[in-house]
């Protein structure tokens, strides 16, 4: 089990205002924050992150929405960090998310979801080193 995990504030609560807020609560919530940046993905970097989804019906359209503004990405560490940030970010679609998670307060619908949390300790990582060098981690 691993104590880091991966995020993104998506373009919608970006756009929306919502970054500090996020932030905010993620470090009231005993995250450290290892490595932190904000970047705008290209569809092509976009496609890349996301070519798990290929297959899928909705890559097309999270490709253009994950390229259609500018993204906050974070590695962050806590304790059981994977399965708590999940717990704390709330269900996918934010209308099945519980009260007081961080969709549900701040994501606008199932596609535009506020923010990205790894699934695994395995994905973390990928996730992790896509966006950060070593040298970016503290």
């Amino acid at each position: 089990m691993s104590n880091r995990t991966f995020t993104m504030i998506k373009p919608d609560a970006m756009k929306n205002g919502h970054a500090g807020a996020i932030i905010d609560r993620i470090i009231k919530e005993g995250y450290r924050v290892v490595a932190l940046k904000q970047t705008k993905l290209s569809a092509e970097k976009a496609g890349e992150f996301y070519a798990v989804h290929k297959e899928r019906p909705f890559y097309g359209e999270l490709v253009e929405f994950m390229s259609s503004g500018v993204i906050i990405a974070a590695i962050l560490e806590k304790d059981n960090a994977v399965a708590s940030f999940r717990e704390l970010i709330g269900a996918t679609n934010p209308a099945q998310a519980a009260e007081g998670t961080i969709r549900k307060l701040y994501a606008t619908s199932l596609g535009e979801n506020a923010v990205h949390g790894s699934d695994s300790d395995e994905n973390a990582k990928i996730e992790g080193a896509f966006f950060f060098s070593g040298l970016e981690q503290f």
